[in-house]
């Protein structure tokens, strides 16, 4: 608690992170995708712009080679993504979202606006154009303008 006697700024936006989280693990769930890992919006946000090597994803997620070919191992076998030939390099193979990919990431972009419209609707469109202002300031443009936080952008 700050000296006010309201919880402290930083433990409202864990809290306000964890719920929203919840919140939409529930939804996704409710619509047979129980199996959502911690990384996967991220990498159907990067695939929705077109297929991408596993050396282009790690890039973008700031991460290893590795790590990024664990993940698209992990995606694939949960059936998000598939490795198909690259057509101008025979050497290299390219992620792509499937069919079940395309339509979770649509369910996900379904529930962050449907959330977000609810919080319009309860506290009206100055209130949230506000939070976005202050979220932005703390995130600081430069961190959202990373590549990785770009392509989560819907």
């Amino acid at each position: 608690m700050t000296l006010s006697g309201k919880p402290d700024l930083g433990i409202l936006l864990l809290l306000a992170d964890q719920e929203f989280v919840r919140a939409l693990r529930g939804r996704m769930a409710a619509q047979g995708y129980d199996d959502q890992g911690r990384s996967d919006g991220f990498v159907f946000r990067t695939l929705a712009d077109g297929p991408t090597t596993i050396s282009r994803l790690a890039e973008r997620l700031e991460i290893t080679k590795q790590g990024a070919g664990q993940i698209a191992d992990d995606l694939e076998r949960r059936g998000y993504v598939e490795r198909r030939p690259d057509p101008s390099d025979a050497r290299a193979r390219l992620l792509h979202l499937t069919d079940r990919g395309r339509t979770a990431l649509s369910a996900a972009r379904r529930f962050h606006h449907d959330y977000e419209r609810r919080l319009r609707k309860r506290l009206g469109d100055d209130a949230i154009d506000t939070l976005r202002d202050v979220l932005t300031e703390m995130a600081g443009e430069a961190q959202i303008s990373t590549p990785r936080f770009r392509a989560s952008m819907f």
